[in-house]
């Protein structure tokens, strides 16, 4: 398959991606780059040729692994489908007991070793609702043991409180930011105000430990790329990668998006990854890597507080800050000039220009336009 969750052996690496020493050197060769590495698994379903279902398939109810699955008549076949799968009737994702001692013991074997043997830093877990809350608190333990600095992150895409109390995941991935996003910057379908409003929800919701951890995504294998979605548009593209770096949480770039990929809904948004570098978008790469820069040398705007200085229309200006210094972004996501009094005056640092700046009453934007300015608190 294109997206490799019907899994067919736990504890190998499929052919097309490598081998077993080749995860090992890859975890290797990162971690002496100062970069982590999570596999992407998923536990609530196997891949129908998992030597477990292919024994239920052949021994039908004398099968040692009958309860492994959810069968609800016999003969279990893939052509009818008279058995629990995945998102209903995926004949080659047969849904997996978790509550059974053996699978459960199975899986956690599974995620302790990737930890332990090959060195992988923790897990991105598929449809992590559909399994129950005991299995993934005896996840956690197992996982931890591993390695105490061993990430979980859970693809919910609802209210995700149950998994976040502390022994369970360690962050999920963001839906709500991404849904807000795409309407905002590359649809234009809701104002700044709505904007706040849906982003606002999640800091209500969950503490702000959590908020911090979350994983905000513009787009994913699940969705079209978001530079479809701008309807080929790299300057929306870039004011919505320039807000994912400047809001609280963790960026998550999926892959070829900073080569500007583009692709329609799956299996369109799944192509391979652009390694010709004729054919990839370098203007956007330069931009990433300008991005990426400024929040890793500029700390305020990973770990500083946050509050809204203006919203109206297409405009949203925010201030990340701490006791010592602020970064004020304002980001013009229309297609007139617009000025705004923003409430500061002082001396500033443009952090896209890298130019000192002299801020007055007002600021100034160009049509989809966006800037990111630092100063010291002292300034205000």
């Amino acid at each position: 398959s294109n997206h490799k969750y019907n899994t067919t052996d736990y504890f190998d690496i499929d052919p097309q991606f490598g081998t077993i020493e080749t995860a090992k050197e890859l975890t290797a060769e990162c971690h002496k780059r100062g970069i982590r590495v999570l596999f992407d698994a998923v536990f609530n379903h196997s891949g129908s040729d998992f030597f477990a279902f292919k024994d239920l398939l052949k021994n039908q109810e004398k099968s040692q692994y009958k309860d492994w699955y959810f069968p609800y008549e016999y003969p279990v076949s893939t052509d009818k489908i008279n058995y629990y799968t995945f998102a209903n009737d995926v004949a080659n994702m047969p849904k997996l007991n978790t509550s059974n001692p053996e699978v459960k013991e199975y899986l956690l074997r599974v995620g302790e070793y990737w930890v332990k043997e090959v060195g992988i830093d923790g897990w991105r877990l598929d449809v992590a609702d559909e399994v129950d809350h005991h299995f993934w608190k005896a996840f956690r333990e197992r996982i931890k043991k591993a390695n105490k600095d061993a990430i979980i992150v859970g693809e919910i895409h609802h209210e995700s409180s149950s998994f976040l109390s502390g022994d369970e995941m360690d962050s999920i991935m963001n839906y709500p930011f991404e849904g807000a996003v795409i309407d905002f910057f590359a649809k234009r379908t809701i104002d700044a105000v709505e904007f706040n409003n849906i982003l606002t929800q999640n800091m209500t919701i969950y503490m702000d430990s959590i908020v911090r951890q979350m994983w905000n995504l513009v787009g994913s294998h699940d969705t079209k790329r978001f530079l479809t979605e701008c309807g080929g548009d790299i300057k929306r593209m870039k004011l919505a990668v320039a807000f994912q770096f400047t809001y609280i949480g963790v960026p998550y770039i999926y892959y070829g998006d900073e080569v500007g990929m583009t692709g329609g809904n799956d299996p369109e948004c799944r192509g391979c990854m652009i390694w010709d570098e004729e054919k990839q978008n370098k203007d956007m790469l330069k931009f990433y890597k300008k991005m990426v820069s400024i929040r890793k040398e500029n700390k305020v705007l990973v770990y500083g507080s946050y509050r809204n200085l203006y919203l109206k229309g297409n405009i949203i200006v925010f201030e990340r800050y701490n006791q010592s210094e602020s970064a004020i972004v304002a980001i013009n996501n229309s297609d007139k000039e617009a000025e705004i009094n923003i409430g500061c005056t002082g001396e500033a640092v443009d952090l896209i220009s890298g130019e000192k700046i002299v801020l007055g009453s007002s600021l100034k934007l160009a049509p989809m336009e966006f800037k990111i300015i630092k100063r010291h608190t002292s300034n205000k």
